[in-house]
C-alpha cells in the first residue's frame, strides 16, 4: 500500500463553440491529470486548471509521495500542503495539491479492491444533479435547446449564466423559462455585479421568472456585499467554487445560504471532508461544483448534500477522456460499485490528439 511514483499529462479540448459567462469568455478547457501508481495499479485524479498546476505537482508535490504509505493519506495531505507553503496555496498550487490527492484516494480504493465510495464516511449513495450551462454566448435557440433538453432528460433543476449584458438577460430568461416550463431555474453571474444591482435585479429574477438561486452575484471575496445579497433577497445566495484552503470556506460560511465546493480545488477528498464538517457545524448545506465524474463518488461522505453541477464543458470533457463515466439516472449520478476507486480509465490513446 505504498505509492511509488506520480505521473502528469495535460489536455487541452476546445470547446464546441465559443462559451462566455457574466466574467469571462473562453474557447477551450485545460485539464491535468495526475495518476498515482503503486502495487501496479494506477489511482486517477485530475483538476480544472492551467497547464502550470502541472509543474506544481511534478516539481513540489510528486517528491513528498513517493514511496509513502497510502493508510497515511491525513498526514500526508498536510505534509503536501506544507510543501506549497512558498508557492502560494490558493489557486493553482491548491489545484495541484487536489489531483494529487483525488489520486492517492482512488489508488487506495483500487488496491484495495473496493469502489470509492465505500472509504468515505458515506451519508448518501447517489448525488442529486441540476443542467449547468446557458452561456452568454449562446443563441436563443442554444440555450433553449440545452436548457430544455436536461428536463426534459428528467432533471428538474437547470443553471445559466448571466450579467454580461444586463439589458439583454430579461429575453434570455424568458426564453429560459418557457424552454424548461416548471423545472427550477437557478442564475449565476459569476461575480458580475455590485450589491445594490444584484439585489434590484434578485427582486425581478424572482417576481418575473420565479428564479429560485443565486450563485455569485458579487464576486467571492465581496463577503459583505454576498451577505447584503442574502439578507435581503427571496433567493437562495450560492458562492464557494472558489474556495481553496479552509479559510477561504470560513470566510463564506456567514455570507450564502448554500456553500459550494469543487474538489478539484478545495483539497481533494481530504479538503472536501473538512469544508463538510465546517459546513456543518454552522448548519449549511453543500452544494459540489462541477468535474461530476470525481464528485460522484466523493460528494457521497458530505452531510447536508444538496446537489452537484453537471456542467457542460466537464461533462464533455470527460466524456471524452475517461471510460466508465456515469450518465445520470432518476436526475442524480450513482456511483458504480462493481469497479473499484472511482471506476474510469483515461483513454489514453484517444486522449492524446489533446495533450500540451
Amino acid at each position: 500500500m505504498t505509492v511509488e511514483r506520480l505521473e502528469t499529462c495535460c489536455f487541452t479540448i476546445p470547446t464546441d463553440e465559443l462559451e462566455s459567462d457574466g466574467t469571462l469568455e473562453w474557447s477551450s478547457t485545460t485539464i491535468v491529470v495526475v495518476e498515482a501508481v503503486g502495487g501496479g495499479r494506477r489511482g486517477l485524479g485530475w483538476t480544472y486548471a492551467p497547464e502550470a498546476a502541472e509543474s506544481v505537482v511534478t516539481e513540489l508535490l510528486a517528491p513528498v509521495v513517493a514511496g509513502r504509505s497510502l493508510d497515511d493519506l491525513g498526514r500526508l495531505w498536510l505534509e503536501l500542503g506544507a510543501a506549497l507553503r512558498n508557492a502560494g496555496r490558493p489557486g493553482i498550487a491548491f489545484c495541484a495539491l487536489s489531483a494529487v490527492d483525488l489520486a492517492l484516494w482512488d489508488l487506495r480504493a483500487r488496491l484495495l479492491d473496493v469502489p470509492l465510495a465505500t472509504l468515505l464516511p458515506a451519508a448518501h449513495d447517489r448525488v442529486p444533479v441540476y443542467g449547468s450551462g446557458g452561456f452568454c454566448s449562446y443563441s436563443d435557440e442554444r440555450l433553449a435547446e440545452q436548457l430544455g433538453g436536461w428536463v426534459a432528460d428528467g432533471l428538474t433543476q437547470v443553471k445559466m449564466k448571466l450579467g454580461r449584458d444586463p439589458a439583454h438577460d430579461p429575453h434570455r430568461l424568458t426564453v429560459a423559462r418557457e424552454a424548461i416550463g416548471d423545472a427550477m431555474l437557478m442564475v449565476d453571474a459569476n461575480g458580475a455585479f455590485g450589491a445594490k444591482e444584484a439585489i434590484r435585479w434578485a427582486e425581478r429574477y424572482v417576481d418575473e421568472w420565479d428564479v429560485r438561486w443565486f450563485e455569485e452575484p458579487v464576486s467571492s471575496a465581496d463577503f459583505e456585499g454576498l451577505r447584503r445579497v442574502r439578507d435581503v433577497s427571496r433567493l437562495e445566495v450560492a458562492a464557494g467554487e472558489y474556495a481553496y484552503v479552509l479559510a477561504d470556506v470560513r470566510n463564506l460560511i456567514e455570507s450564502v445560504d448554500c456553500l459550494q465546493a469543487d474538489v478539484t480545488r478545495c483539497g481533494g477528498i481530504s479538503g472536501l471532508l473538512r469544508v463538510n464538517g465546517l459546513a456543518s457545524a454552522h448548519g449549511l448545506d453543500v452544494s459540489g461544483h462541477c468535474a461530476p465524474q470525481l464528485s460522484a463518488h466523493a460528494l457521497c461522505g458530505v452531510d447536508r448534500l444538496r446537489h452537484l453541477e453537471y456542467f457542460h464543458d466537464h461533462v464533455r470533457v470527460e466524456s471524452m477522456l475517461f471510460d466508465g463515466v456515469l450518465s445520470p439516472v432518476d436526475g442524480a449520478l450513482v456511483p458504480d460499485r462493481s469497479r473499484a476507486g472511482n471506476g474510469l480509465e483515461l483513454k489514453r490513446a484517444d486522449a492524446q490528439r489533446w495533450a500540451a
